[in-house]
């Protein structure tokens, strides 16, 4: 016998539910993105596995005692190496006894008493990158569980020992996973940009990286900054374009190039994920992670990532806009010399005509009434930041 057609009533139901549930899964992710783009610390860049209970607790410590939590830096994120190499007779993730003897749910309560939120890492494989720890391909929602069990509020899912399994697939099942506890995890793909997350990742997670790993050099990481350049019409609000972590006081790089590191990532709406250590920041290192002004552009309500405008020779301006009719603007100098750099308003989206009030967000210091340009003139590797006001 044939199978009956559908009433047209049930036709409609079933349209109905489809449209209900898209839009819950979006307000799902959207709720799990409410501070998805707040300043995070992260611990890889500087540890590697060298982490344990003592240095995340003092790193939580530092971020409150240091005034980078009043700043808006929420999250102290573990990266690999946090758990023994197998899991226990009923297939459970196990912290490593040795390095965290009182466990992640007192990890994250101690956190959590800080006022601040704490991220895990896993792998969307058979095994971490590390081969430390066992990955949570084919265990998603038990491992969901246990995070969400443990109060995880951040979830970085790493690209290793995938079994050949597409990471559409592996990634998704981890995406519905962490939905279905009805806990609020932001959702971190960590998946190198392989295969152009960009173009699917939104309707997964919260961010996705579009890079490889950065190293704390100026080349690596001006090339991130280009790569991520590239996806700069997939970002927004809940979801970001991520070039991987800020190496900004881990010694590699000068200040200035430092500066112009913290300012692309800024301006671009990278997710801010500190990488050095908090606990012995010096001086120069700590007033270019607490910059205001800077962080401000990136947590900027409108949501648009800023991008590559203008391409002289290794002379750059880059640009994006902002609520209130505001532009933010970058003069980057990536030569060996001196240089002057200019940024037309044509360029940038401003009319010809239009007067503004230039910020510099680095002087902190104001030029009024500009017209028509700005320009600078720059050292090597070194930029200007600016947020440009109309009248």
């Amino acid at each position: 016998m044939a199978p009956m057609a559908p009433s047209s009533s049930s036709g409609c139901f079933l349209v109905f539910f489809g449209i209900f549930s898209l839009m819950f899964i979006s307000s799902l992710l959207l709720a799990n993105s409410a501070t998805v783009n707040g300043p995070q610390w992260n611990s890889w860049n500087h540890f590697h596995c060298e982490i344990n209970e003592t240095m995340i607790k003092e790193t939580a410590d530092a971020m409150v005692s240091s005034g980078l939590s009043a700043l808006g830096y929420e999250y102290i994120n573990l990266d690999d190496c946090w758990a023994e190499l197998n899991r226990d007779s009923k297939d459970n993730l196990v912290p490593k006894a040795s390095l965290f003897p009182s466990g992640m749910k007192a990890l994250a309560d101690y956190v959590h008493n800080k006022g601040l939120k704490i991220g895990i890492y896993a792998d969307a494989g058979t095994l971490t990158c590390s081969k430390k720890m066992p990955g949570s391909l084919g265990h998603e929602q038990q491992d969901a569980n246990t995070f969400a069990s443990w109060g995880i509020d951040y979830l970085k899912y790493d690209n290793c020992h995938s079994q050949g399994v597409s990471p559409q697939e592996r990634y998704s099942k981890m995406g519905k996973a962490l939905l279905n506890t009805s806990r609020p995890i932001f959702y971190s793909l960590c998946e190198w940009g392989f295969e152009d997350p960009a173009i699917w990742a939104p309707s997964i997670g919260n961010s996705w990286r579009t890079t490889g790993d950065i190293k704390d050099t100026w080349e690596s990481m001006i090339s991130r900054a280009d790569t991520n350049n590239e996806w700069a019409s997939y970002a927004g609000p809940g979801g970001w374009n991520d070039p991987d972590m800020l190496e900004v006081g881990n010694g590699g790089m000068s200040t200035e190039e430092y500066r112009s590191h913290f300012s692309i990532w800024a301006l671009t709406k990278a997710p801010l994920i500190l990488g050095c250590d908090i606990r012995s920041m010096d001086k120069d290192t700590f007033e270019l992670l607490s910059n205001k002004e800077v962080i401000a552009v990136n947590q900027d309500k409108l949501g648009v990532q800023g991008k590559k405008v203008r391409k002289i020779g290794d002379l750059e301006v880059w640009a994006g806009p902002l609520s209130e009719k505001r532009v933010a603007v970058i003069l980057l100098n990536r030569g060996f010399s001196r240089a002057t750099i200019t940024a037309k308003w044509n360029d940038i989206g401003l009319n010809s005509s239009t007067v503004v009030d230039a910020r510099d967000l680095w002087a902190h210091s104001t030029m009024y009434s500009v017209k028509n340009q700005i320009k600078a003139t720059l050292e090597s590797h070194a930029c200007k930041f600016y947020v440009l006001t109309p009248h």
